[in-house]
């Protein structure tokens, strides 16, 4: 490789490291300037809430495609937590309710790996169909449920409140209770992807299978933990996202696949898998609700913000197989 090359992909690295970054302050600062509402505490205050969802759905998501895989159950899985969940809490209780939508999910996740790992599916167009398949099983089990009604916090009889606290409720200044999980959350998520031997085992499996194999990686076992956490992220996801909106359709959640695909790309974890982490995502996804939030306020339709939504997608993986080039 000429000395040429190399500066060429240094460089090419550079710019896929930190043009998020760029991004997000160019995008904060010609907004604020263009609608000063933008950086007062009441908005400030629902970026992070929107925030909180997206971002749940798109942690599970990183640890999928580090392993090498993909997910397109989460939208269904989503809905149909939200739905248990809500209409478990009359006869358990709200606290009862929580962790059973929290171990829905996991099992929800289980059940997927379980699927992929019987029909040998080892590679991510394999699962994607797989997966794909499950969501909508798991948005059809939503609709059974609820028998295609929306659900209400509003209607249950038992005490909502920290359903209310989680969706609604500051702790200081526009800093919401559902962020402050995400933040313990993700800390959590950082320190089991670095710091212990299955989070490390993970990046194996996506980088080589075969290798990973040889090496005494039980590929099973991390394809396991992988689904395991994105159902319970995506549990997290429901249980926030209807906390913050006061109401549980059959579909909630089927526009969060696509959008947790987005945030991980977009924050630099490579679609091939062995490469990435938590951290990046959190970049995407912030990147994703601020463009959102900044072409709300300033009148864009929801056609051209799906326009730029699929553009910034464009752009990533095209980024992304350059860097693999």
């Amino acid at each position: 490789m000429s000395i040429l090359e190399t500066l060429r992909d240094r460089k090419l690295w550079i710019i896929t490291d930190y043009l998020v970054v760029v991004c997000i302050v160019l995008l904060v600062m010609v907004t604020a300037i263009i609608e000063p509402n933008f950086l007062t505490m009441r908005n400030i205050g629902n970026i992070l809430r929107q925030f909180g969802p997206l971002a749940f759905a798109s942690l599970g998501m990183t640890f999928i495609i580090i392993a090498g895989f993909i997910d397109l159950s989460i939208g269904g899985m989503m809905s149909f937590i939200a739905i248990a969940t809500i209409m478990l809490i009359d006869p358990l209780g709200q606290v009862a309710a929580l962790i059973c939508g929290i171990i829905i999910g996991a099992i929800c996740g289980f059940l997927n790996s379980s699927v992929i790992l019987k029909a040998g599916a080892l590679t991510q167009a394999e699962a994607l169909f797989i997966t794909f398949g499950m969501g909508t099983v798991y948005a059809a089990l939503a609709m059974l449920l609820s028998g295609g009604a929306t659900q209400h916090l509003s209607w249950c009889k038992s005490d909502t409140s920290m359903f209310g606290a989680i969706g609604v409720n500051n702790i200081a200044g526009p800093v919401s209770l559902s962020f402050l999980i995400f933040v313990v959350v993700l800390i959590i998520l950082h320190i089991f992807q670095s710091k212990t031997t299955l989070g490390r085992e993970i990046f194996l499996v996506g980088g080589n299978k075969v290798a990973a194999r040889l090496s005494g990686v039980s590929v099973g076992r991390s394809i396991m933990t992988v689904y395991i956490i994105a159902g319970a992220m995506s549990a997290l996801a429901a249980i926030v996202l209807f906390s913050r909106v006061g109401t549980a359709s059959p579909t909630i959640g089927l526009d969060y696949q696509t959008q947790a695909i987005l945030a991980v790309v977009v924050g630099g974890t490579t679609l091939i898998g062995g490469n990435g982490g938590v951290l990046r995502t959190v970049v995407g996804a912030l990147l994703i609700i601020l463009l959102s939030n900044c072409l709300n306020l300033l009148g864009v339709s929801v056609y051209m913000q799906n326009v730029a939504s699929g553009a910034i997608l464009i752009l990533a993986i095209w980024l992304d197989n350059r860097k693999q080039m």
